[in-house]
């Protein structure tokens, strides 16, 4: 994809991985809207977004889980900066709980973040994309999307169900030429599920691998595909 002028969306954009994709993209001089449930997130983020003078930034509150807001961020971001080539979806929460100690309000807010909310933006998204002539969506998965873990059948269920819509809706759009990619990361050093970045998990993948990786996928010729991603630590801690 030729990156010149092109717009994206990135969920969950105000830290840890979609913070670094967001940055990225910035620095690729793309127009960027970030969105996040918090307004002063937002706010932060996108002025240091912006210091960078190359691509611009911009921000919209919006919780995935709701497909109107969905809506209005995607209809904000077109109306605002002239379309959508990219979408990132990166919002996503975890539970980390055995099945009977998970509530069941906390394994629905796990499914609707990180599985509904993906179909959302995906179903308003599409129609935009095609108007451009194609695009580029990018679903942040897990390798917990792969491997069973005892305490996180919710985490587990809302990435193995997002891997398989990941995989039927690149199939049903790359003729519209639109690409669908899934990358699936190990641990990586951010906050997600209640942790913190510490210089003591420098084991870990950084937010920056990931977000290196989305680039390395924009900039793939359109031939090519490459549809999932695993990425993971290259010397993790031994057991």
């Amino acid at each position: 994809m030729n990156l010149l002028n092109k717009i994206a969306i990135v969920t969950g954009g105000t830290k840890g991985i979609g913070r670094a994709i967001a940055s990225a993209l910035v620095g690729e001089s793309l127009s960027v809207c970030i969105s996040a449930r918090h307004q002063n997130e937002i706010e932060t983020a996108v002025a240091e977004l912006n210091q960078s003078g190359l691509g611009k930034a911009m921000g919209f509150v919006c919780d995935v889980r709701d497909y109107d807001q969905v809506k209005t961020l995607i209809d904000h971001t077109v109306k605002e900066l002239g379309g959508l080539d990219v979408l990132i979806n990166n919002a996503g929460i975890g539970a980390f709980e055995s099945v009977a100690e998970t509530s069941p309000e906390d394994f629905r807010s796990v499914l609707e973040t990180n599985l509904f909310g993906v179909f959302y933006a995906c179903h308003r998204a599409i129609p935009e994309m095609k108007r451009r002539g194609g695009g580029y969506i990018i679903n942040i998965s897990s390798l917990a999307g792969a491997n069973p873990h005892p305490n996180m059948a919710a985490y587990n269920a809302s990435k193995f169900g997002l891997n398989g819509f990941s995989e039927a809706l690149m199939q049903e759009v790359r003729h519209d030429n639109i690409k669908v990619s899934y990358i699936m990361p190990g641990s990586v050093n951010t906050e997600f599920g209640g942790d913190s970045p510490s210089d003591e998990k420098s084991w870990q993948l950084t937010p920056d691998d990931i977000a290196r990786v989305v680039v390395d996928l924009l900039r793939h010729d359109h031939r090519a595909l490459p549809s999932r991603i695993e990425i993971r630590p290259s010397k993790p801690p031994k057991k």
